[in-house]
């Protein structure tokens, strides 16, 4: 069978909201449900259609991302859901095909996503990104390292979130473009971000912040609930849950982190997602009590193979032929010599023989700048043709410091 897909309007957001709900399992208040509603670009959200009932649906969110060495306009998809009745039947990949056409036509260049289940994606030409730790830390154990740094100038101020709103805004504006991966936030991310119904909190309170400023302004700011506990012996057991902490220097950054490790009444303090190269890990005194856990983050789809190679900056001067592999965007399917250097690239498309044969999925993987180039050589995923090619393009591509999104849109 085949299933018209088109973008849906304003008056078919609760059919969406049902695909959504049946496919995650997932029933949002219906506050919550509004919030979604405002952030969506109907324009670009579409539904496949079994008749006049929606079958499966994807939407895309208008991003400016920052890549190595600059931002871009990506293409942020979401909301990829289908009917639990119509899996198996092409709609997936019905919906995925026509909106890499769309996004093409826009003349994005990049797409982004955050996969639910992992496996998924490949298969569209997505490859994993970046990826990102989750962190367990007992306070009796979380000693920073001599030498830590501090700023006698920095205090510490305990607010409200929404009575700082403009602050967290403006601060997280001056250190968005730092990693590749951060994105630039609408006003809807800081309403979502700032949410404190109950339905919101999950059982761990209201949520709380601390700044840390000085004479000249916000240098940083941690948001984060306590889950309150007592054990049986009557003695406090209380669990700091960290939502984000950010810093413009690295004093504002451990003194924040102290604020939360020395919190009185809590024996734990952890966060559900932080970035591969977190600094926390270099000042900890102990670093095993971090108990940190990893696994896969964004994950990243070259639309257009020359635009997006020559639209990032390299680590290291490279010159070699790539032969690209991608069966769902013809367009990139062909031989491109890239040539960059310190100072910027060119992407061409030729028909020397190529130095390798990478899945666009390969190219996608390595473009935030911590790729799995070489582990894909090694696993007999990538054709090297030219000895030491592999190597280095990986290290032309690599960056510090780490991708990561840090926020799931």
């Amino acid at each position: 069978m085949t299933y018209p897909i088109r973008p849906i309007d304003e008056s078919e957001w609760p059919a969406f909201g049902r695909v959504l709900e049946e496919a995650f399992g997932w029933t949002p208040h219906p506050q919550q449900s509004e919030r979604w509603k405002t952030e969506t670009e109907f324009d670009r959200t579409l539904a496949a259609f079994d008749g006049d009932d929606i079958a499966g649906v994807t939407s895309v969110l208008s991003l400016t991302m920052t890549v190595p060495g600059g931002q871009l306009p990506v293409a942020g998809v979401t909301s990829v859901s289908v009917l639990p009745s119509h899996r198996r039947r092409g709609v997936l990949s019905a919906l995925m095909r026509r909106q890499l056409n769309d996004v093409h036509e826009r003349g994005e260049c990049v797409a982004a996503l955050y996969a639910s289940e992992s496996l998924i994606y490949g298969r569209y030409g997505y490859g994993r990104a970046a990826g990102e730790l989750s962190f367990k830390i007992d306070k009796h154990a979380s000693a920073f390292v001599p030498g830590a740094p501090a700023d006698p100038a920095l205090r510490l101020k305990v607010v409200k979130p929404a009575d700082v709103r403009a602050e967290l805004e403006k601060l997280f504006a001056s250190i968005v473009t730092h990693r590749p991966g951060r994105y630039e936030r609408k006003p809807h991310n800081w309403t979502g971000i700032l949410a404190d119904e109950e339905y919101d909190q999950h059982g761990a309170g209201p949520l709380r912040a601390i700044l840390a400023e000085d004479d000249g302004g916000v240098r940083g700011y941690a948001l984060f609930r306590i889950k309150s506990n007592w054990d049986a012996h009557g003695l406090a057991d209380n669990q700091v849950r960290l939502n984000e902490l950010e810093a413009t220097d690295p004093a504002a950054y451990a003194l924040l982190w102290r604020s939360l490790l020395d919190r009185d009444l809590a024996t734990t303090v952890t966060a559900g997602s932080r970035p591969v190269d977190d600094p926390l890990i270099a000042l900890l005194a102990d670093p095993r009590r971090l108990r940190a856990g990893w696994q896969d983050e964004l994950y990243v789809r070259l639309v257009e193979v020359d635009r997006a190679l020559t639209s990032r900056a390299y680590s290291a001067p490279v010159d070699v032929v790539i032969e690209v592999e991608d069966d769902v965007c013809p367009w990139n399917a062909r031989r491109w010599r890239l040539t960059a250097d310190l100072s910027g690239a060119e992407c061409k498309p030729v028909e020397e023989e190529p130095d390798m044969t990478v899945p666009v999925s390969a190219l996608g993987s390595a473009y935030m700048g911590d790729g799995t180039l070489m582990e894909r050589l090694q696993a007999g995923l990538i054709g090297e043709h030219t000895a030491g090619a592999v190597r280095a393009l990986a290290t032309a591509m690599s960056w510090s410091p780490k991708p990561w999104g840090g926020l799931v849109f």
